[in-house]
């Protein structure tokens, strides 16, 4: 079993770090949240890998709301407002793809560099998963992706696909360095996330209905 589990970890890993470089890479709005819909799965899987290494009904409690929460709810929410929103293309950011691949890229080695001491220092530490610690510099590499994607995207759902990938890399090293996060913990941090996510695309609305297109740049032209 525990050699399943840390097969089951290491591939939602992998699924974590191709979709942070697909969403540097691909323009398309409908595409980037079915990528923050299989990191919700991803995160679901880790947690369940961690489950399985230390048998705990809390963690696969846990596990099931993340996937419900980050990979149905949210994203379901997250397309509709692509849909409603007409524009299926972020054209508005200030990285071609190529300079985005290099920043990811740059981003993920200095994650490895910065979370190296902390990996070790976690895997002796008889209160962590050892296969889980060794995500930590996957969701760091999250955490800085989902910074490059609030810098460089334009577009209201863009931004906030880079605040959901920032939100998922903090939850997954939280994941990997606590042995999972206590339920009532993660009810009420997945609940706020929702709520966010429930304001800002309403807030998105009301942004495209003022000025007719869902960038941010337009609210450049508001004046007191």
């Amino acid at each position: 079993m525990e050699e399943f589990a840390t097969q089951l970890i290491a591939a939602a890993a992998g699924v974590l770090l191709v979709t942070c470089v697909l969403l540097v890479w691909r323009r398309g709005l409908r595409s980037a949240v079915g990528l923050v819909a299989a990191q919700g799965a991803a995160q679901a899987a880790i947690v369940l890998g961690i489950g399985l290494v230390e048998p705990e009904v809390e963690l696969f409690v846990v596990a099931g709301l993340v996937l419900v929460l980050k990979a149905i709810v949210v994203p379901v929410v997250l397309d509709r407002g692509v849909r409603r929103g007409g524009a299926d293309r972020e054209e508005q950011t200030t990285l071609n793809p190529t300079a985005g691949l290099i920043a990811v890229a740059l981003a993920a080695v200095l994650a490895y560099l910065v979370s190296r001491p902390v990996v070790t220092a976690l895997s002796i530490s008889p209160e962590t998963s050892v296969p889980a610690v060794a995500t930590v510099p996957v969701a760091l590499t999250m955490v800085l992706v989902g910074f490059l994607l609030l810098v460089t995207r334009r577009r209201a759902v863009s931004q906030l696909v880079g605040f959901m990938t920032l939100d998922n890399g903090i939850a997954t090293a939280a994941f990997t360095t606590a042995a999972g996060v206590p339920l009532l913990v993660e009810l009420g941090t997945s609940f706020e996330l929702l709520l966010v996510v429930l304001i800002l695309a309403v807030l998105t609305g009301r942004i495209r209905a003022l000025s007719g297109a869902g960038s941010l740049d337009r609210m450049r032209e508001l004046r007191d």
